[in-house]
């Protein structure tokens, strides 16, 4: 009979042989562990208190200088994208994507992200796959900024393939709530500054799959559109805009602020709300392309008008449009198109964003303005 403490190594063999039989590698487990080490520790921010191995992950926040801190959180995953990874067996981009999902997203309130954490599931722990993951989104976190605290590996035999994996992610950031960036502030006239993609980013590969028929598809073809191998083309990872966006952020903060903005009222450029910042609302463009998220930065009576012949269009994504014969409208509600973030920001803030963003070598350009209108986002 198997103790039910563990104490002698007899009975701890007995044990995780027992648990190898159902298909759990335990020793696979703690070799993924120690491989893990020296890419966590890539991520560590003063903040850090705790190292890798215990129950929770301790973080303190600096507040300094915070009058009224406010936790952003952000959840997400790779989704179908890491079905390519596995087939190519690249499993170090991924990690990026899981990572700047969450940033990316959490930044469009002006928060700063502070820690991560990952979850690994996969068919069956193999320490190579799961070092790659890791060490992408260790990677991914040096980008953001972010300590990556924690994390989970599950191994899911009988439910998943043993190649199998699906990875995903949670990310915790700080804001000041009066420097919230919530769109309050958004008025008629307002520039509309697209930040370049890095590509088709991690939304959208059920079609993109489809399309190439990626299963059976030779991935190392090199188009003569894209001057590259397919499958590197389609792996692309999502880019981190964390650090330009916070220096955008910063570097017009001030604006509105000469002017004497109160509590009951605003000025022009303000939207009446008596916030100061030159960066009124910020869009991720992820899943649902322009048409789903641009207008969710939109206030009220509000909405964005884009010169689609501004965009400065990636050509993987005429080249997913021709093969698989996809109309305008369905391309731009389904994928970036290279255009990764959008913010809006007063014009007399322009010409200082599009500074800030060249000075963090972020691609960035104007494509519309705000006016007035119900619409939430007009391409034309």
């Amino acid at each position: 009979m198997v103790s039910g403490t563990f104490d002698t190594g007899e009975e701890t063999m007995k044990a995780t042989s027992a648990y190898a039989a159902a298909g759990v590698d335990i020793e696979a487990g703690y070799e993924g562990v120690r491989r893990m080490r020296a890419h966590v520790e890539r991520t560590a921010t003063a903040g850090v208190l705790s190292g890798i191995g215990g129950f929770g992950g301790l973080f303190r926040p600096e507040l300094a200088g915070l009058a009224d801190p406010v936790l952003v959180s952000g959840t997400d995953g790779v989704g179908t994208k890491q079905r390519l990874a596995q087939i190519l067996g690249i499993h170090r981009t991924v990690g990026i994507d899981c990572v700047a999902m969450c940033v990316n997203d959490i930044v469009c309130s002006g928060a700063r992200p502070l820690f991560f954490l990952d979850y690994i599931a996969i068919g069956k722990n193999d320490p190579d796959t799961v070092e790659q993951l890791v060490a992408g989104v260790a990677e991914g976190c040096v980008q953001a900024g972010a300590a990556l605290v924690g994390g989970e590996t599950a191994e899911h035999p009988g439910t998943m393939a043993p190649e199998d994996y699906d990875l995903a992610g949670f990310a915790v950031g700080l804001v000041d709530r009066e420097k919230i960036v919530d769109g309050s502030a958004l008025a008629p006239g307002d520039i509309l500054v697209a930040l370049a993609s890095s590509g088709i980013h991690s939304n959208g590969f059920s079609l993109v799959r489809k399309v190439f028929d990626v299963e059976n598809a030779d991935l190392s073809e090199v188009l003569p559109e894209l001057g590259r191998p397919l499958g590197e083309a389609l792996l692309e990872p999502t880019r981190v805009y964390v650090r330009p966006v916070l220096a955008a952020i910063e570097a017009v903060a001030g604006i509105g602020a000469a002017a004497g903005i109160g509590e009951a009222g605003g000025v022009a450029g303000t939207g009446g709300t008596g916030k100061v910042g030159g960066v009124h609302a910020i869009a991720h463009i992820t899943g649902g392309g322009f048409y789903e998220n641009v207008p969710r930065m939109m206030r009220e009576g509000l909405s964005a008008r884009i010169d689609l012949s501004s965009l400065r269009i990636p050509p993987v994504f005429r080249v997913i449009a021709e093969r698989g014969e996809i109309c305008e409208r369905d391309m731009f509600s389904t994928f970036n198109m290279g255009v990764g973030m959008i913010l809006a920001v007063a014009p007399e803030a322009a010409d200082a964003v599009l500074d800030a963003l060249a000075g963090e070598k972020c691609e960035a350009y104007p494509i519309g303005v705000v006016e007035e209108g119900e619409e939430g986002v007009v391409l034309e």
